[in-house]
């Protein structure tokens, strides 16, 4: 794996790559960086270009102290910058969570620059906003609440030496064995990067604006789309998932039993065949 930087939308990204041939960029989400695609990165650099990259705000990537600066639509620009800034047209496009989130946006946005779409454990933004109309969802979505306050959530999330981020990763994976110390160390070092917390917050704190994922009129996407799902997420339900295929015209989906939100982290072999059978 090389460690690089691009100019894309006005900002500095870093990303990690490796293999040649078509761009495959993975998209993490929260409270993550990179590296949550380890185990993909070694699978299909085998056959793909793979690019990796920390989302503004994150570890190694800029991080702009304005709220409006991680706003959906600055998202969305931050990708197809990169695409164009490597020398792709088009790509696959795999999203987790947050990553998830940008990953429909810039479905919709621009869906000639995708081949393919692959999205874990983030539900299509209509199946969200619908959600979270509902007692149950709201229940599970407590902490977006909660991030909409300034500074509270940086000092929850930074006591005792960030003891939150690593217990939302042991508290919630089914498999205990699934972060190791070292996984848990790295995870905490990108989380405590100064100015860190406030801007992975701020994708939270700009759900709230009139153009947000959760406030748009969403189409049928014609993108082909494959959906993997960990069965046992604390923060989203798999009813989530229910009528997607009435808003993507070719999506098919798995679901993972006893496994949790990290799902490419937790199952990264059936997650990987499965991403492998829908690519080929």
């Amino acid at each position: 794996m090389q460690h690089e930087y691009i100019q894309t939308n006005g900002i500095q990204l870093h990303y990690v790559t490796a293999g040649e041939g078509p761009l495959m960029l993975f998209l993490h989400g929260f409270p993550e960086f990179w590296y949550s695609w380890r185990h993909q990165i070694s699978e299909f650099s085998k056959d793909y270009k793979v690019v990796a990259v920390d989302l503004r705000g994150y570890n190694e990537s800029e991080k702009p102290h304005a709220k409006s600066a991680y706003a959906i639509s600055e998202l969305i620009e931050d990708v197809a910058g990169v695409i164009t800034g490597l020398g792709y047209e088009k790509c696959v496009l795999v999203g987790h969570d947050w990553g998830g989130a940008i990953a429909w946006s810039f479905a919709y946005t621009y869906p000639q620059m995708l081949k393919q779409l692959i999205v874990l454990n983030l539900p299509h933004p209509a199946k969200f906003a619908e959600g979270l109309r509902t007692p149950q969802q709201i229940l599970r979505s407590w902490y977006i609440g909660l991030f909409q306050l300034p500074m509270v959530p940086e000092l929850l999330l930074s006591a005792n030496h960030y003891a939150a981020i690593r217990s939302l990763f042991t508290n919630t994976a089914v498999n205990p064995h699934t972060f190791t110390s070292a996984d848990l160390d790295a995870l905490v070092a990108a989380a405590a990067k100064p100015n860190a917390l406030t801007s992975m917050l701020n994708y939270y704190r700009n759900l709230r604006q009139p153009d947000s994922l959760l406030n748009r009129h969403w189409d049928v996407l014609q993108v082909p789309t494959l959906m993997v799902w960990g069965e046992n997420d604390a923060a989203l339900s798999k009813e989530l998932t229910y009528g997607t295929e009435a808003l993507v015209a070719d999506f098919r989906i798995h679901y993972i039993p006893q496994c949790s939100h990290w799902v490419q982290q937790e199952q990264p072999a059936l997650v990987n065949q499965y991403i492998r059978d829908f690519l080929s």
